[in-house]
Order: C-alpha cells, then structure tokens, then sequence
C-alpha cells in the first residue's frame, strides 16, 4: 500500500502507511529536539523533558497516562537521541484514536510539576549511575564525547551528575518550547484508515503554534584519533574503534553498510570468525553504524579480559587494515547485501518497525523510499564503491580506540 502525507498549516508533518492484513497499529510523535540540542552545561535536558512528559497533563495523572494504554493492551515508551526525541505506542487497530490521543496531550499539554521534576531528577540520576556501573555502554558514551571533540553529537544525552543536579524546571519549559509545529512528526503504520488518521490528527495538533524550528548542525571540522586507555576496575577490557563518516543522506550510506556488515555483522563476518571463532579473544565482538543528519560514525566493539585485550585490539587492527586494503572478496560483498536486505524484509514484519522507518524519512527530510527502491539501490553498490568507502573509512589509523578497563596484564602461561 502507498504512504499517505500531509502537512499541517502550522507545520506539523503527518505520515501513515495503512499495511493489510494486520491487527495491530504502532503510532508515534517526533519531535526534533535531541541530546545535541541541549544548552551549554545543561547537558541531558532534553531526555530530562521526555521523562517529564510522561508524569502528568492538563487533563490526566501520570497513572492515568499509563492506564489509558495499558487498559487497552497497548504499549508505550519513549526515547531521545542525539537529534529528536520520539514517543510512541502500539496497540490493537480499534484503538488507535484512544492512543493518539494520549500522546497528543503528552507532547501539546505537559503539565511540568515542580514537586514531579524533583523525583524525576533523582530517577535521572539512577539511570546515569547505572550507566557508570555497566562499561559496555560507558564506553561508548566516552567514546563518543572523545570522538567528536567537541560538536554536539558528543553530548552525553543523559548528561551528567553535575547538569542534571543544576537544572532547573525552567530549562525544561524553554525546552518544551520547541515542541511546536515545524518540529513535529506525527505518524502511523499498521491497520488504519488514512482519511480517519489524517483527520484526526489535525483536529488533534492544528492549535499547536509553529514555533521556530530547532537549529540543523554542520559536519565537525575535525574529530579524534588516535589510543586512549581508561583505567577502570572492570573483569574485562572494553575496547571501542570509532571514527566519523558522511550522515545519512550522503550517497555512500549503503556502501558503508554493506562494509561494516562484511567486518562484524553477524557469524559469518571477518571479526566474528577470527577474533572470536579462531582466536578465542571475546564472546561478543561486532560492528556498528550511526547515521546522524550533518555526519555518522563506523565503528567496532569488542570485550575481552585484561590480558587478551592487546592481542584482541591487534586482531581488529589486522582485520579492518585487511577491509582498508581492498581485500574484502565478493563472496563477502554478496553475503553483506543479502544480510541487509534480509533484514530490512524481515523489519517489515513489525509495524514499530515500519513505523520508525517511515519516521526517518521525513526526520532527514528525505523522499519516501518503498523496499523495492532500497533493495535496488543496495543491489547497485558496485565493487568500486565498497573499496573506495572502506579505504577512506576504515583504516584503524584513522579511528579513535578506547579502551576501558584495568591495565594491561601480562598474558597467562601456558600449563
């Protein structure tokens, strides 16, 4: 079935795609204000206002928010990125109007309680604890602010003890006022009816005011690289090779994938298959993408012992230096583009799925692509293109490598 669009008169864009043969809906708000947007040392508003959102309106409690929902067998969660923040629900078909309603009054009419706002700070303060006590997802955080050498994409999205400790309701009420029109997405995939969607959805947000839209960022001017080691009393060595790539609307988005997937994309890839299946280095060891709007970033994560992590480092070294050097052959090439395109099939089994998809594009104020198209264009990634992205990307020379954990030990001898 085709996408439905619109866009309101005060700048709010609406998207459905109304898929057959379904029972359920997933429905969300996007909001284009994220971790990058947040005011100097006030790291972590943002995700601050998400939490906040969901702790009452004009017209419900918090408790009611979340039974309005769940009474119905749905399902409703929240997250902020670096460039937006996003709300959703799934829920069965006939209630979708109930859910949207709810997230409409969630996002157009927060009530923002003092009291509310000093318990919710304090369970802020437990997530970023939390982080701090789990050092595969440290690492990353410290990556990226190591990274980025001081963009906005190296803020910390949850912010820190100190920024969250200082802010203030009033930050977050100014925050909130990006929350208006020509910030907002709204949109649907599932079982519906476009018309009633489209319909219902203005009644909803055509009261909303336009508001300035939020600030677009440009490419760093430079970004990290080299080997830093974190010491940290940790049972393993976290280990993190990470550099910048051109954002998600460059044209080498697919062949970047297609090589990041042929390095440590599943069991079958060159990490996966050396450093873990002959090596014996790690249990997990993979690569990874992001694609933000102005730039992205490529990177491997390994976690090993204290006294394999230079043999492990060495061996991802060995391996992306092999990638760099036009060594990757075409039956790896063939079997990355399968991989990709079987899960971009398989993803659209799922109606968050489709729903998230259909989101980014107007996000990144991108044409809708169906799958067909995205196949296709996965299919015309030539062998030129993957050597030429993977010698200009992944060459470990040019990555920033961190490594938290203890320091070096000296490898074990042998029995």
């Amino acid at each position: 079935m085709t996408v439905a669009s619109a866009t309101l008169d005060n700048g709010v864009q609406v998207e459905c795609e109304p898929v057959g043969g379904l029972r359920s809906v997933a429905v969300g708000i996007w909001v284009r204000l994220g971790g990058a947007h947040d005011p100097p040392d006030r790291e972590g508003a943002a995700h601050m206002l998400e939490h906040m959102v969901f702790k009452g309106t004009g017209r419900r409690s918090a408790e009611e928010i979340a039974r309005a929902i769940e009474s119905i067998g749905g399902w409703l969660d929240a997250y902020t990125s670096r460039e937006h923040t996003s709300y959703q629900a799934r829920i069965a078909s006939g209630h979708l109007d109930e859910a949207l309603d709810v997230l409409a009054d969630m996002i157009v009419n927060p009530r923002l309680d003092r009291n509310d706002f000093l318990v919710e700070r304090q369970v802020i303060l437990e997530e970023i604890a939390q982080v701090e006590d789990t050092p595969d997802d440290l690492v990353h955080e410290m990556h990226g602010r190591r990274l980025w050498s001081g963009h906005p994409y190296g803020k910390p999205i949850l912010g820190t003890e100190e920024s969250v400790g200082e802010m203030s309701l009033d930050c977050l009420e100014r925050r909130h006022d990006r929350y208006r029109g020509s910030n907002l997405i709204v949109a649907a995939a599932g079982s519906l009816d476009p018309e009633r969607f489209l319909d219902r959805v203005e009644r909803l947000f055509r009261d909303v005011a336009p508001g300035e839209p939020s600030e677009a960022f440009v490419a760093p001017e430079r970004v990290s690289r080299g080997i830093e080691l974190v010491d940290r009393s940790t049972k393993q060595a976290h280990i993190v090779f990470g550099a910048a790539v051109p954002g998600r609307r460059h044209p080498d988005r697919h062949a970047l994938a297609i090589v990041s997937q042929a390095l440590g994309g599943g069991m079958s890839s060159r990490l996966f298959r050396t450093v873990r299946e002959e090596m014996g280095l790690c249990y997990q060891v993979h690569s990874y993408q992001q694609f933000f709007g102005a730039a992205g970033l490529t990177g491997v994560y390994a976690g090993t012992r204290p006294e394999t992590a230079d043999g492990a480092v060495e061996a991802i070294r060995k391996e992306m230096s092999a990638v760099a050097a036009g060594r990757l052959s075409r039956e790896e090439v063939a079997t990355a583009k399968e991989q990709l395109k079987g899960g971009l099939v398989l993803s659209l089994e799922s109606t968050a799925s489709r729903l998230a998809r259909l989101a980014s594009f107007s996000l990144n104020h991108e044409p809708f692509l169906g799958a067909d198209e995205l196949l296709a264009r996965i299919d015309r990634v030539g062998e030129e293109d993957v050597a030429r992205v993977a010698a200009a990307h992944f060459d470990p020379e040019n990555h920033l490598v961190l490594r938290l954990g203890p320091e070096a030990l000296p490898p074990r001898a042998a029995a």
